[in-house]
């Protein structure tokens, strides 16, 4: 069914030196369906891929323009699970290995904590910096995971991290701009 616009989508890409793509949608039913149902369908050819040809296809009842649904609505639902995921690997929310319910719920609660403190670090801290698109495991084993000596008294609490950190300077900056 996506034939013709996957060539449409080839022709684009030849003339423009470039990958392209198109939107479009189709009604559809299945065999097993008891109707004809709307399908976004993403025509997209790959200059640069072994596999040119890319099409992709989503089943919805939702009205919106096909390309606004599939780049802002699907796609934004892919982000999602891997925010998931983020939390997961690198703040390690899988780890629910106690024997009682509530360790376990204490656990996730403690991950996902972190987890928000770990985005506020990124969207705040290290906006416009190297490392403003970094996973939370790349944040916490750069910045966050790092030796340095504490020193507390009644008026204030120092950190001093070893000259030779390679992040010292980014980690300062994160600090100053969560700071103010």
């Amino acid at each position: 069914m996506a034939d013709d616009w996957l060539d449409e989508a080839e022709t684009m890409s030849a003339l423009a030196d470039r990958s392209a793509r198109l939107y479009r949608e189709v009604q559809y039913a299945a065999g097993s369906w008891d109707r004809p149902r709307r399908v976004v369908v993403k025509a997209e050819y790959l200059r640069l891929s072994s596999t040119k040809r890319n099409p992709r296809f989503v089943v919805t009842s939702l009205s919106d323009a096909p390309e606004r649904l599939y780049r802002d609505i699907y796609c934004a639902r892919g982000d999602m699970e891997n925010r998931i995921k983020e939390q997961q690997l690198g703040l390690f929310a899988d780890r629910t290995s106690a024997h009682k319910w509530w360790s376990n719920q204490l656990r996730l609660l403690l991950s996902t904590l972190a987890y928000v403190l770990i985005n506020e670090v990124r969207a705040v801290g290290l906006a416009g910096t190297k490392m403003a698109r970094a996973q939370a495991w790349t944040i916490r084993l750069r910045l966050l995971k790092v030796g340095a000596v504490v020193i507390r008294n009644t008026r204030r609490v120092r950190f001093l991290l070893s000259s030779s950190h390679p992040d010292q300077a980014l980690f300062w900056l994160a600090a100053k701009q969560l700071a103010g």
